[in-house]
């Protein structure tokens, strides 16, 4: 080995606290990229080949009632691969150990072999006997929320029957990966769940002998969907069609989507924050651990080194540090993205998992790492190897003192001379200070940007389900009622107050885009379900016109003022142009309004609801969920607090774990940043303190010398951080704006008291151990000069 290579290993040894530290920001960076990309390239792969091998659909269409001869034309239809027909019904289930209402969603299963698209992956049991029509298969997350397997039952209102459904298989579909009940805003796997039968017990029981009144259908490659849906819905509309659409409008893959979609929106925003901070960081604190090797360098130039073997020799210091710093994060990040995915899948409820790693993201990571680190430690070897090596090898020379500002005017009398030195060294090196301060700042902003997304979803939620939706449970009906049905509604126990609405499928059309949606009916002043403006003002929605949500407004590039195609999915499909009267503040889907009666006369029926919002006193809660569980007519119940808590228990599932993540790296960074500012400054400024010692300073006016300039500029760096943290955290807002949710920009008190928090425990942890340094000077060692 080389006498230089040896040097490189003791001066590794010499300063591996700080090298430790710095490795830890740089793998504190990579891991969040790595972790978070290949946690998104994971959960696409694993989806794509979930959907290819149990054949997912590419069209789906639901009618009133079509015979089973028609399927023979749709699969004439230009581009259609397969078709496969079924019967879909809704069933209220009673459940043992659960007083409130439980929907399930039945759905036929073929009379022979498997089906031919959406199949199911069976896990445990078997499948429906053809001559045992009680049988059935559960959805597997459903049967895990009530501890129920093949061997066990359950009782199901089917049609207005009571029946007995003996559990004989467990199972999973492409087609529920997110299971959501009508009305429902998350999965709710307690209360609602899917329902699998044999083909000839529905035909039975739904009185759908050689019929059927689902259909779903794959493309071939290059076919033009939109096509196949116009020509489907015109097959379809004499039997009731209520419009076919394709799979981002398919509820289960609109919320996968979604959820990759956010997860690559903060992928794209935050990790590579992370890691140029970290790059910002590492840039700073090698050029600063350079300067400290002056000397050392001046001294390897007097014995003959050139320039080039010098800077090679510091570069590789930097490259190694650097390195480890590498190799720690791809390992760290490799193993947090696995563990992550397989949350992920736990939660999405994929059969397997395929877990993948792609090389350019660990190759871009490492090689912008190994950038900076080599920019900083340029710098400072360039401007050391400048110098002759007998003036490198001397002390640089002191800096020019003089009097300030404060100085003349007299503001310094009464401060004591270590709280004056702490002064004039940051007068005198502003540009050193302000790049500490800076990265201090850093620091705070990235542990700001990670953490401000629980108070974003927090303010969410408060919103949707406090301010605007103030009901206790909502009743939805099979089939739009009359007035009639909420009045009996109304007489049922606990019932307190109601509210009806009527909700409608159809397409909005502005322009060249076209958005599926659903237009809710509600009344002028409503008390339970109130529209929100964009102060959060309620909105008394006028006699006619339609109010949009922002993002529909949005979508549709509609403003106020502007005429809105509408095209109606069901009953007569009219096709009505109407105005936008105003554009609301909604976080959560993109919903669109009108005035109840308006809605009625454009559908050209009398008052039909769609359902009922209700205020419930929860002494008769039980009374009122036995009452709605015997009624046939409904064909969902939701109760709000079921509904926050599938939405809370949703978010900790999915982006919360990230968002953890994210905070733990940036207090790790925050950690490595101080604690190598501070040590950094105990190298450069080791002589001066150890004169001072020598002087008659104490250890701790030595200390105090040394961490009060810390100090200072860790509170000075407090609220700059947080003025970036707000900027990050606006950054990462615009790129969460998706179909189905809209993160606020909303970032508490109590979030920057956090992020401000941890660093200066971070600072004060960092204090404590650089004291200890000082307090074990070896004055003697320290005060030795090469001159």
């Amino acid at each position: 080995m080389s006498a230089l290579n040896r040097k490189l290993l003791r001066d590794l040894w010499h300063i591996r606290g700080q090298a430790l530290a710095i490795a830890v920001v740089i793998a504190c960076g990579i891991s969040t990229v790595v972790m978070s990309f290949g946690t998104l390239s994971s959960l696409e792969v694993t989806r794509d080949a979930y959907y290819e091998q149990q054949r997912f659909a590419d069209v789906f269409a639901h009618l009133k009632r079509a015979p089973a001869s028609l399927e023979s034309e749709i699969a004439r239809i230009g581009g259609v691969k397969r078709v496969d027909t079924r019967i879909v019904e809704a069933a209220n289930l009673d459940v043992a150990g659960l007083d409130e209402p439980v929907l399930g969603q039945l759905i036929s299963l073929p009379k022979r072999g498997a089906a031919k698209l959406n199949q199911i992956v069976l896990r445990r049991g078997r499948l429906p006997e053809p001559k045992r029509p009680g049988e059935v298969i559960l959805s597997e997350p459903f049967a895990e929320a009530h501890g129920l397997s093949p061997g066990g039952h359950i009782l199901a209102t089917i049609n207005g029957h009571k029946q007995r459904l003996n559990i004989v298989g467990i199972a999973l579909s492409p087609e529920y990966i997110y299971a959501i009940g009508p009305g429902s805003l998350m999965p709710d796997d307690k209360r609602f769940g899917i329902v699998w039968m044999g083909r000839d017990a529905m035909e039975a029981s739904f009185d759908l002998k050689s019929a059927f009144n689902n259909v779903t259908v794959s493309l071939m490659r290059a076919t033009d969907e939109a096509q196949v849906i116009k020509r489907l819905d015109d097959l379809l509309a004499p039997w009731g069609g209520i419009g076919a659409y394709g799979r981002e409008d398919q509820i289960s893959h609109a919320f996968v989507a979604n959820e990759i979609e956010e997860l690559r929106g903060i992928g794209s925003i935050v990790p590579p924050i992370f890691l140029a901070v970290a790059a910002f960081l590492l840039n700073v604190v090698i050029s600063r651990i350079i300067a400290t090797e002056r000397q050392q360098i001046g001294l390897m130039k007097a014995f003959g080194y050139s320039d080039l073997v010098v800077g090679g020799h510091y570069l590789k210091l930097v490259l190694l540090i650097a390195s480890i710093g590498i190799i720690l994060g791809c390992l760290a990040g490799a193993w947090l993205g696995r563990a992550v995915t397989e949350l992920y899948t736990e939660f999405f409820r994929f059969p397997v998992l395929y877990f993948r790693l792609d090389f350019h993201v660990f190759a871009a990571a490492g090689l912008v790492s190994l950038a900076a680190s080599g920019l900083g430690a340029l710098g400072g070897i360039r401007a050391a190897v400048s110098l002759p090596p007998a003036v490198a090898m001397q002390p640089a020379a002191p800096t020019t003192y003089r009097r300030g500002l404060a100085g003349k005017l007299g503001l310094t009398k009464r401060l004591s001379q270590p709280t004056l030195m702490i002064m004039r060294h940051l007068g005198r090196w502003p540009f050193r200070a302000g790049l500490t301060a800076l990265g201090i700042s850093m620091s705070v902003a990235i542990l700001v940007a990670s953490l401000f997304f629980f108070d974003a979803t927090e303010h969410m939620l408060d919103i949707y389900f406090h301010h605007g939706q103030r009901q206790d449970a909502t009743v939805v009906f099979s089939e739009p009622r009359s007035l009639r049905a909420m009045a009996e509604i109304r007489r049922f126990p606990g019932v307190m107050a109601t509210e009806p609405f009527r909700a409608v499928a159809v397409k909005l059309h502005h322009g060249p885009r076209s958005e599926r949606a659903s237009i809710a009916g509600l009344d002028s002043r409503t008390v339970l379900r109130r529209v929100l403006d964009t102060d959060l003002k309620p909105v008394s929605l006028p006699p006619t016109g339609l109010i949009l949500s922002t993002k529909m407004a949005e979508m549709l590039d509609a403003r106020t003022g502007q005429q809105i195609r509408i095209e109606v999915l069901e009953g007569r499909r009219p096709l009505v142009e109407v105005v936008v009267t105003a554009i609301v503040e909604e976080y959560i889907a993109a919903p669109a309004y009108m005035h109840r009666a308006a809605l009625n006369d454009l559908m050209g029926e009398g008052r039909l609801i769609s359902g009922v919002f209700l205020q419930v006193d929860n002494r008769y809660a039980a009374a009122l969920y036995h009452t709605l569980k015997d009624t046939p007519a409904v064909a969902g119940v939701t109760l709000q607090t079921a509904a926050l808590e599938a939405v809370r228990k949703t978010m900790a599932e999915t982006l919360n774990i990230m968002m953890s993540f994210y905070v733990l790296f940036g207090s790790l960074i925050a950690f490595g940043v101080v604690y190598n500012s501070a040590r950094v400054s105990l190298s450069e400024r080791g002589r001066e303190l150890a004169s001072l010692r020598v002087l008659g300073f104490t250890r701790a006016e030595v200390s105090y010398i040394l961490l009060g300039e810390l100090a200072v500029l860790t509170l000075a760096a407090l609220p700059i951080g947080c003025v970036f943290g707000v900027g990050l955290a606006r950054l990462i807002v615009s790129n969460l704006n998706t179909e189905l949710f809209r993160v606020p920009m909303v970032v508490t008190p109590v979030t920057f008291a956090m992020a401000m928090s941890a660093v200066i425990v971070a600072a004060t942890v960092s204090g404590l151990i650089v004291r200890r340094r000082i307090d074990r000077f070896d004055l003697v060692a320290v005060l030795k000069t090469r001159e």
